[in-house]
């Protein structure tokens, strides 16, 4: 099954690294809004290199190459909605070379929230 979603990036949240038992993670989600008559908003995750290699920014337009999953956790669900594939424009051309990293935003407003979700 092949998913798209197409729209504007309207918002990058500050990117998050983790361990885990296979090393070190990472991942960043952004949020898209779509062009239809009753726009939706949708945040999407990305993980390890994807994060360079799409290099999303605010404003511009992309198609979404996307997956669905959900996982049960202490009797919740919760649902990723995974970027694997980002190609700008209306036109969907493939995503250039990444462009230069940009400053990494200060993780200390995540020190006051409070969840024991192990991901």
């Amino acid at each position: 099954m092949s998913l798209t979603v197409a729209g504007t990036v309207i918002r990058i949240l500050p990117e998050i690294t983790g361990q885990g038992r296979n090393g070190t993670w990472r991942k960043r989600e952004f949020v898209i809004e779509t062009g239809d008559q009753y726009p939706k908003q949708i945040c999407m995750v990305q993980w390890g290199d994807e994060i360079d290699t799409a290099a999303v920014r605010e404003g511009e337009a992309v198609t979404a190459h996307i997956d669905i999953a959900s996982r049960e956790y202490n009797g919740k669900w919760y649902t990723d909605v995974k970027a694997w594939k980002i190609e700008r424009g209306a036109d969907g051309d493939e995503v250039p070379a990444p462009l230069p990293a940009k400053k990494k935003a200060d993780l200390n407003e995540f020190d006051s929230v409070d969840d024991d979700l192990p991901f």
